[in-house]
C-alpha cells in the first residue's frame, strides 16, 4: 500500500512538471531557462550564428545593441556572443518580448535603432494580401513557397504567437503568420503523423526572416519554435518527441539569421581603421604632419543554407 501511494505521488508529480512545462512555453514570453532544463541542447542550437560557424567551432550570434551593458560591459558588449550562461539562471529574465519591456526601453530601441511594433491586424491585411494569390495551390506547391521576413524583430509575420501591443498569446485559429498559415493548412489536410512531420520541415525551410538585435532573433527563433509545438499538439494532442524539437531547432537557426539588412553583413562587423600616410617632399622637413586616411575593412558577409542543394549560399549572391 505504501508503495503503491509512493509511485501515485510520483506521477502526480511527473503531471505538474508536465503541465508547469506546457505552461511555461505557452506563454508569451518563452524563458530560456525553461529551454535550458527541458531541453538542453535546444538553447545553444537556437543561439547559433551560422555564417560565423565552422565545422570545427560554433560561434554564437551577437548583442547587436548595447542595452544589457549594466550586466557586463564585456559579456554584454554589442559585439560579444550571447552565450547560454548569459541568458539562464539568475539572468533567465533578461530577454523578453518588446511588449513586456518598460516603455522607456521601448522608446529607447525605437530611437536608436527604429523598433517598432506591428499590429496584428496590419500582420493580416499584408499577409492577406500575398496569399490571396497562392490560396488554389496544392498543399506541397504551398508550403515550399519561400517567404521572408525581413527586419523581422520578434517575428510577427512568420508566426503571430502574440499580439505584438498587448503581449497577449493569440488563438491558433486566428494567427496569421505566414508559417501559421502554412501549419494550417497541413494539420487540415494530412492525417499521417510521417507526412505531416515531412511537410512542416519542408514549410520551415521555406520561411526565412533576417533581424539586427541578437536578442530580438532570439525571440524569433524561440516563437517559431514554439509555434511548431502549438501546432503538433493541436493535431495530436502529444508534445513533439525531442528529436522533433531538434530537428525543427536546427532549421530555425539557420533560416532566421542576423543581418545588417543595408549591407548583408553581420552587424558591427565592418571595421574602419585610421591609417597615416606621408607624402614625398622635395624639402625634407623633421615638423611634416601626416597625412590621414580611414580604410574600410568589408564585413563579413551572410551565408544562408539553400535546402535544395544542403550547401550555405551567400546571402548577397546575384545582388548588384
Amino acid at each position: 500500500m505504501g508503495c503503491l501511494l509512493v509511485e501515485e505521488e510520483s506521477v502526480e508529480k511527473n503531471i505538474e512538471e508536465l503541465e508547469k512545462t506546457i505552461e511555461d512555453i505557452s506563454s508569451t514570453d518563452i524563458l530560456e531557462n525553461t529551454i535550458r532544463e527541458t531541453m538542453p541542447a535546444i538553447l545553444d542550437i537556437l543561439l547559433i550564428d551560422r555564417t560565423t560557424s565552422t565545422p570545427k567551432k560554433s560561434k554564437n550570434i551577437i548583442w547587436a545593441n548595447e542595452n544589457y551593458l549594466q550586466y557586463g560591459q564585456k559579456s554584454y558588449a554589442a559585439t560579444a556572443q550571447m552565450l547560454p550562461s548569459l541568458v539562464t539562471g539568475q539572468m533567465g529574465q533578461i530577454i523578453m518580448p518588446r511588449a513586456l519591456k518598460s516603455r522607456e526601453l521601448q522608446k529607447e530601441r525605437t530611437k536608436s535603432k527604429a523598433e517598432v511594433f506591428t499590429p496584428t491586424w496590419i500582420v493580416k491585411k499584408q499577409n492577406d494580401e500575398v496569399d490571396n494569390d497562392y490560396q488554389n495551390d496544392e498543399l506541397e506547391t504551398y508550403v515550399k513557397r519561400k517567404w521572408l521576413e525581413i527586419t523581422c524583430g520578434e517575428g510577427p509575420y512568420m508566426a503571430t504567437r502574440y499580439d505584438m501591443e498587448t503581449g497577449e498569446i493569440v488563438p491558433l485559429d486566428e494567427r496569421v503568420g505566414f508559417v501559421d498559415r502554412k501549419l494550417k493548412r497541413i494539420n487540415a489536410e494530412v492525417e499521417d503523423k510521417a507526412e505531416w512531420q515531412r511537410l512542416v520541415e519542408e514549410a520551415y525551410k521555406s520561411s526565412y526572416g533576417f533581424e539586427w538585435s541578437g536578442d530580438s532573433l532570439l525571440l524569433a527563433r524561440e516563437n517559431l519554435l514554439y509555434t511548431y509545438r502549438d501546432y503538433y499538439f493541436a493535431k495530436w494532442l502529444e508534445e513533439p518527441l525531442y528529436g522533433l524539437f531538434e530537428d525543427i531547432a536546427k532549421i530555425i537557426s539557420y533560416n532566421i539569421f542576423q543581418m545588417d539588412g543595408l549591407k548583408y553583413i553581420i552587424p558591427l562587423s565592418e571595421k574602419r581603421e585610421k591609417v597615416e600616410s606621408y607624402q614625398l617632399s622635395l624639402f625634407d622637413y623633421d615638423d611634416e604632419e601626416p597625412a590621414e586616411e580611414w580604410i574600410v575593412k568589408p564585413g563579413k558577409r551572410v551565408k544562408l543554407m539553400n535546402w535544395e542543394t544542403n550547401k550555405m549560399e551567400y546571402f548577397d549572391k546575384g545582388v548588384k
